[in-house]
């Protein structure tokens, strides 16, 4: 189960990494505009485009946050999910492993019993071949 594990972080790294290069993206995109209304800004004091830009990527961070916190929360379900399943499968194995154990004392005891009477049954034909032996050389 441990390659579970390793598959619901791998998974999170994943998402991790398309989380920042989206974030990285964005911002890339979202910068152009800006440029250019910095540049109009100095004719035009209406508003104050330095101060949308801080907003706006406040605005952007908040939300690439969101989403990282969302990454963890679904990695802490996954990692909640892969330690059940575990504990179920090392379960399953215990009640396996009992199950096979029970199996081989029984198949060893069911054995010995055989083995036990094999001997008996062996003595009692080779004496009767010794007299059937003894019969046949006082006939000849």
């Amino acid at each position: 189960m441990g390659k579970l594990k390793s598959y619901q972080e791998q998974l999170q790294d994943i998402v991790e990494k398309g989380i920042n290069a989206a974030e990285e993206q964005q911002k890339k995109l979202s910068s152009k505009p800006f440029e250019y209304a910095e540049k109009l800004e100095s004719e035009a004091r209406e508003y104050s485009v330095k101060n949308l830009r801080t907003r706006y990527y406040g605005y952007s961070e908040s939300l690439f946050d969101q989403l990282r916190n969302l990454n963890s929360r679904v990695g802490s379900f996954a990692a909640d999910l892969v330690a059940k399943l575990e504990k179920e499968a090392a379960e399953g194995a215990d009640v396996v492993a009992d199950a096979a154990d029970e199996v081989t004392s029984v198949a060893q005891s069911t054995k010995a019993t055989a083995q036990a009477k094999k001997p008996a049954a062996r003595k009692t034909t080779a004496r009767k071949s010794t007299s059937t032996a003894k019969k046949d050389s006082e006939t000849a």
